[in-house]
């Protein structure tokens, strides 16, 4: 008998992937959380339903997340890292000698500690002793911080549920604050394809713009997320994400990536027609 998982995109898409077995299922206090090992994509994380990592193509997500700031300013040293639980992100950001140390703040210890155990591949870095993990509600967790930070990274998994509180305007006015003189906030925008999703992006996007100088947006291709089409917020108090771009200095940190490359870097601010006329749209 074939085995199924499905997530729902829509009420009229599905995206499915053939599983070989369920490795770990528990309902926490905040969600649902399963791991689930395929033969196409390795192990996939899934909380309430929807793909949050899988082993093929997790490298796409976390270096974008990580990698484009980076190019900015090569200078980082402290980071905030909201949600992320998986590792994915913190795996990347370690690569960076400059970093001195990476608070991360995921509401949920059950998938802290399913992946340290199913997914090594992203959260084996847990265990660095530049990664502090606080198991704390990362609203009020960021609220307590005042010019911390040179890089807030805000990686729930979406717009309701647990992380629902994350795309608020208060919230993006508490990472402000909590961020130093030079410090750079990057957050994940959802997809602009599904008409739901679109409108929890052109949200987010309004309020980070009312908050910071700077913002911008680019965009990534990931297989198995919801239309393949997934953005990211740029959003800073000094740099501008490609004419402040230090592309040589980063270079010459020979870091190692799959995914980000300066070209890319560049070229993931162009976005589709559809997409800017969505971002200025005022309803």
């Amino acid at each position: 008998m074939e085995l199924w998982f499905s997530e729902q995109h829509t009420p009229n898409v599905k995206f499915s992937i053939k599983v070989d077995k369920q490795v770990f299922s528990e309902t926490s206090e905040f969600q649902r959380v399963d791991i689930f090992e395929s033969a196409e994509f390795g192990r996939v994380l899934v909380l309430d339903g929807r793909i949050m990592v899988t082993e093929k193509d997790e490298f796409i997500y976390h270096e974008m997340i990580s990698h484009v700031p980076m190019g900015v300013n090569p200078e980082i040293k402290n980071v905030l890292l909201l949600g992320g639980g998986d590792g994915g992100t913190a795996r990347e950001l370690l690569k960076y000698d400059s970093i001195k140390k990476i608070d991360l703040v995921e509401i949920d210890e059950v998938v802290v500690n399913a992946c340290k155990k199913f997914l090594p591949q992203t959260a084996a870095c847990l265990d660095n002793p530049r990664v502090n993990v606080f198991i704390d509600d990362a609203l009020k967790f960021v609220r307590r911080a005042e010019n911390q930070y040179d890089l807030i990274l805000v990686d729930p998994a979406d717009p309701f549920g647990p992380g629902e509180g994350l795309f608020t305007k208060e919230f993006y006015g508490n990472c402000y604050e909590a961020l130093s003189m030079e410090g750079i906030m990057i957050n994940q925008h959802e997809n602009p394809y599904y008409a739901k999703d679109a409108m929890s992006m052109k949200r987010a996007h309004r309020r980070i713009s009312t908050t910071f100088p700077i913002v911008s947006v680019y965009q990534v291709h990931i297989p198995t997320y919801p239309s393949g089409h997934w953005l990211f917020g740029f959003a800073s108090k000094k740099f501008h994400p490609i004419s402040d771009a230090n592309f040589e200095k980063w270079k010459n940190l020979e870091i190692q990536t799959k995914y980000y490359n300066p070209k890319l870097h560049c070229g993931a601010f162009a976005l589709p027609t559809y997409v800017y006329k969505l971002l200025l749209e005022t309803d």
